[in-house]
């Protein structure tokens, strides 16, 4: 069997700002923007740089239900996880553009992780794993 975690949705409020984010701020790239007329909706992938990335599905909230799970979608818990090789390269670049740690750096037997926020509320680890 060949498996691999293929792409994470993740539910955003408008897919500019959210792609602006990721690609502008984060330095994700874009894999695909298509517009699919039979949904009314686009099909948004953006992944982190880097061989052997899942990539995540920026999915705009089409309901007020969804809506409301915008920059909530783990219940304030840390949704996400963004490995780096380079920790403070990445940690200074991010807090230089903005981003908001809500958790700053600390090291662990297993590396060295912080917290972020996306522009909507996500929290993400930022982390670099002892090698």
């Amino acid at each position: 069997m060949d498996q691999r975690l293929a792409l994470v949705a993740l539910v955003v409020a408008d897919y500019d700002a959210a792609i602006a984010f990721y690609v502008d701020v984060l330095g994700f790239e874009l894999v695909e923007d298509t517009y699919q007329p039979e949904q009314d909706k686009r099909w948004v992938v953006v992944r982190p740089r880097g061989a052997g990335n899942a990539a995540v599905l920026l999915a705009r909230a089409s309901t007020p239900e969804q809506e409301r799970f915008v920059g909530d979608q783990a219940g304030g818990r840390v949704m996400m996880f963004l490995q780096t090789d380079d920790f403070w390269r990445d940690y200074e670049a991010y807090v230089e553009k903005g981003v908001r740690f809500v958790r700053g750096p600390q090291t662990h037997a297993y590396g060295t992780v912080a917290v972020f926020e996306d522009l909507y509320g996500t929290r993400w680890d930022l982390v670099c794993l002892r090698k």
